[in-house]
């Protein structure tokens, strides 16, 4: 027996959930499918647990700093196993709670897996069949294993790192995106021994190049080893651990390895393409601006449809897409000036244009940038220093780019990204009153006698620091 509903929402994470809860709360009759856990990527593989782990490494330096202060702190010891099961707890608390919003709502929530098999008709594991006016693809992203190599098959990704049975004393990491750096700093600090190689020749790619530069020698002065233009070639067991031949000749012995080179739209084995659906190179699904694909009866949002792997993307595409289907009122989503964070520690906050993108775009910058050793580190030590760096529209002045690297960069991203939106000039931040003593102090006293001036063509490093 086939059930008509209004709206069936296939991926119950961010954007999957937010959109089935809204369109319920409209009065649509709506299905959700999930055949993992309810929260995706980001409560159970992803920022939630992440961030829980970045908090954990962090207190190494707080041990550390501690002394600096008048403090005596005894032998500190970590215990992998404890984080794990704490983590586990935080995450199936979060998973049970978008079950129960699924609920309060009124949309319904089936714990299998579901594949499209026609513009209106969904089918699940079990057999059950629905008709739906509207069928939303939700499903996320997962990580690519790449680079295809002998052994690749013994290495972990981001969905298995959280809940390795043993701590790594030593681990590779094969990447050089947000993901790679974030597990080499959390591990490094809470105490392994690591080793990242990458393609490339810098961290970061499509960051802003001052970030990138920094991040690279502060991940090395905290004892990250950082091999660039290399790759493995081959994993092979050896003894208890992993044995790593490296494209450079070189062999190194490892207990995990992480890969880290990318993610991928989860679309396989979902009936898109025999339903009519048009996916793009990358197996993303291709959509218009109201979120709908080749197929008008057919919507994505989030990752699957490759255009911002950002929660809060996702989680703004799914109200947007669920109020014009249902809802009285329509929403306008902006994809300029989207606060990004990287949490390394120090860690990277980041909103708008880097200083390549702008120069395209206007042909003339003021950039304004300041550097100096945070307050903390003046008693504590420490060698890694805060940078701010503002990309500035010198026809306009406009605030087209913000770059912040040290203690608190994403928070302070966040705020900036209000101003910004508005349409924010330097001289409203000269006008704004400094908050002392203080970080983000910087970003309205920063003068032109310390800034510099670029045009299309010169060199970024033009001009006076």
């Amino acid at each position: 027996m086939t059930q008509d509903i209004d709206f069936f929402v296939i991926g119950a994470g961010s954007g999957g959930v937010r959109a089935a809860r809204i369109a319920a709360l409209h009065g649509a009759k709506t299905m959700v499918a999930e055949e993992f856990r309810p929260g995706g990527t980001c409560v159970i593989r992803g920022c939630v647990p992440k961030k829980l782990y970045v908090y954990a490494s962090r207190f190494a330096d707080d041990f550390r700093d501690a002394a600096g202060f008048g403090w005596t702190v005894g032998e500190a010891r970590f215990d992998w196993a404890k984080l794990v099961a704490a983590k586990e707890r935080e995450i199936s608390r979060l998973s049970d709670g978008y079950a129960g919003a699924l609920a309060s709502a009124g949309a319904g929530l089936m714990r299998q897996r579901a594949t499209i098999v026609g513009p209106n008709d969904v089918v699940l594991a079990d057999g059950a069949r629905f008709k739906a006016e509207h069928i939303l693809v939700a499903t996320g992203g997962r990580p690519t294993l790449s680079p295809d190599i002998p052994g690749i098959e013994l290495a972990k990704t981001s969905n298995e790192i959280f809940d390795l049975p043993r701590f790594p004393k030593r681990l590779l990491i094969v990447g050089g995106g947000y993901i790679a750096v974030e597990f080499a700093s959390i591990f490094q600090r809470l105490g392994a021994e690591v080793t990242m190689v990458l393609r490339g020749d810098a961290l970061l790619r499509g960051f802003d190049e001052d970030l990138r530069t920094r991040l690279g020698a502060s991940l090395a002065r905290a004892g990250v080893a950082i091999k660039f233009g290399t790759l493995p070639t081959r994993i092979e067991r050896e003894g208890g651990g992993l044995r790593i031949t490296l494209s450079n000749g070189g062999t190194l012995d490892v207990d995990e390895v992480l890969v880290a080179t990318g993610r991928e739209p989860n679309t396989a084995g979902l009936g898109l393409e025999q339903a009519g659906v048009k996916l793009n190179a990358a197996g993303g699904v291709i959509v218009d601006s109201n979120y709908d694909s080749s197929v008008p009866s057919i919507h994505a949002v989030g990752d699957v449809s490759s255009r911002k792997q950002l929660t809060p993307v996702a989680i703004r595409e799914g109200h947007a897409l669920a109020d014009r289907l249902f809802g009285p009122t329509r929403r306008t989503i902006r994809y300029d000036m989207i606060p990004t964070a990287v949490f390394t520690t120090p860690e990277i906050g980041t909103v708008g244009m880097s200083e390549a993108e702008a120069l395209k775009a206007f042909g003339a910058l003021d950039i304004f940038q300041a550097e100096f050793r945070p307050m903390r580190a003046t008693l504590a030590g420490g060698a890694d220093k805060v940078f701010l760096k503002l990309v500035v529209e010198s026809a306009g002045g406009r605030v087209v780019g913000a770059h912040l690297f040290g203690e608190g960069a994403a928070e302070i991203a966040q705020t900036l990204a209000v101003a910004m939106g508005m349409g924010a000039t330097k001289a409203d931040l000269d006008a704004t009153m400094a908050l002392h003593p203080s970080v983000a102090e910087e970003l309205v006293t920063m003068r032109m006698p310390f800034a510099k001036r670029v045009a299309e063509k010169e060199t970024a490093d033009a001009g006076v620091h």
